[in-house]
């Protein structure tokens, strides 16, 4: 397996062979660093040897949530014209659900719809919003101006009912 001083370590290939197929069967970088001993960047280097020596057989550390759109893309590329089983094992090797990909397959065809929209319809349809807003911003000053009237008249029996006296008092 190793050396025992821990700066000039070598393995063997078998041994690297067996923790990249760990990595393929969705075991992290982290555990495994922490369960052998072996620093992270050393694993992560053997990594990136496999990926380039085995250009259909590569090893995917990105986790879910840092798949860009062009990552997105090329895995739905690479799936277009296979199997559900060669699906499911594609999908095993990267770290992904056949489902996951699948809702980016149609993600990508979706991309390319557009919908198109008639410019007289739109600049008819603004037009009415523009109305109805004038018409609503009216009412609402009416409403405001009555709302200010009935509080002055307010303040103004208050301070009649303060100087002559409640009326019903009487």
């Amino acid at each position: 397996m190793a050396k025992n001083n821990k700066r000039n370590r070598s393995y063997t290939k078998e041994f690297k062979d067996s923790v990249l197929k760990r990595l393929e069967q969705n075991e992290t970088v982290v555990s495994l660093s922490e369960e052998l001993n072996i620093s992270k960047s050393t694993i992560y280097q053997w990594v990136r040897t496999h990926n380039k020596k085995q250009h259909n057989n590569t090893i995917n550390l990105k986790s879910k949530n840092n798949w860009t759109s062009e990552d997105k893309f090329q895995v739905v590329l690479e799936t277009a014209t296979l199997t559900e089983i060669e699906l499911s094992e594609y999908c095993r090797r990267k770290g992904i659900y056949v489902d996951e990909v699948k809702v980016w397959k149609e993600q990508c065809l979706k991309a390319n719809q557009i919908t198109v929209e008639d410019p007289k319809e739109l600049k008819e349809s603004l037009k009415a919003e523009k109305e109805l807003n004038k018409e609503l911003e009216r009412e609402l000053r009416i409403k405001e101006k009555a709302l200010a009237e009935t509080a002055a008249l307010l303040v103004l029996r208050k301070k009649a009912n303060a100087i002559w006296g409640d009326p019903e008092e009487e």
